[in-house]
């Protein structure tokens, strides 16, 4: 089955609440889903309602090999998480470089947990080039890149478009063509964020699979413990229009194309 991973060039863009919605929402269809945190921040967890003493870990105990299935944690989303887990700050270097010297110690779990033929992988990714994903690349059935529809990523969408953006080579390029974009916090009363979306639009064409529109309940649900995953107006129903792309994208059981969506039609009046 198949492993999706969120990405984004850099930090603060939103991808860590996109993924934990796009996994519990499709864990509430019933898909059977495990959350991989590879980001430091070890934040995936709270996204998914797990207590912030939880500490439990998965990546920061990489170097001991422990096995997946003890690291899993249960989630009220119906997600099973791999939670990063407490590191400070040199252990995070020192795993980066035991993943760089030795990408099996991530690869290897990874394949473990696509053998078995109903589990879709989520992985959140650390922003920027990194070890981590790095590791699991070559196994990718899907990248989704999160971008904010502003100034910074307008001028990143050409090297997208263009398939540069994970550099040269064919290793590169393989990824790149598996590679979709989301624009995260649009706003359609600011100008600047309405001409990022037409440009993505006009420079990715069907890469451009999904927009999160800026949504204040969603910082409230976090807060609150809470998940937009019943397709409330708003940030919420951009969230299933996105798990539908995704659904189609990566051809997974029970994906009903007559149910594809416009993805922009929320944009209309």
């Amino acid at each position: 089955m198949p492993l999706i991973a969120f990405a984004s060039p850099k930090g603060g863009v939103g991808k860590t609440t996109i993924a934990a919605h796009v996994a519990a929402i499709l864990a509430r269809r019933g898909y059977k889903v495990i959350a991989l945190d590879l980001d430091p921040q070890n934040a995936l967890r709270l996204h998914l309602g797990v207590s912030i003493r939880e500490e439990g870990r998965f990546l920061s105990s990489l170097p001991s090999r422990p096995l997946w299935r003890d690291c899993v944690v249960e989630t009220e989303s119906g997600v099973r998480l791999l939670p990063f887990g407490p590191q400070d700050p040199l252990g995070t270097l020192e795993l980066a470089v035991a993943l760089t010297q030795e990408p099996a110690l991530l690869a290897d779990p990874v394949r473990d947990m696509l053998a078995t033929p109903d589990n879709i992988v989520i992985v959140d990714s650390p922003p920027g080039p990194n070890a981590a994903l790095t590791a699991v690349t070559s196994m990718l059935d899907l990248l989704v890149l999160v971008l904010l529809a502003d100034g910074g990523s307008a001028a990143i969408i050409p090297q997208i478009a263009s398939n540069r953006f994970l550099g040269r080579g064919t290793l590169a390029s393989r990824s790149a063509d598996r590679a979709v974009v989301v624009l995260n916090q649009v706003d359609d009363a600011e100008p600047l964020s309405d001409a990022v979306v037409e440009m993505a639009q006009a420079a990715l064409g069907k890469r451009l699979i999904g927009a999160v529109c800026r949504d204040q309940a969603l910082a409230e649900a976090l807060a609150d413990r809470r998940m937009l995953v019943e397709g409330e107006e708003g940030a919420g129903e951009d969230f299933q229009l996105l798990a539908d792309a995704i659904v189609k994208r990566v051809r997974l059981p029970g994906a009903d194309p007559q149910t594809y969506q416009g993805l922009f039609e929320w944009r209309q009046p």
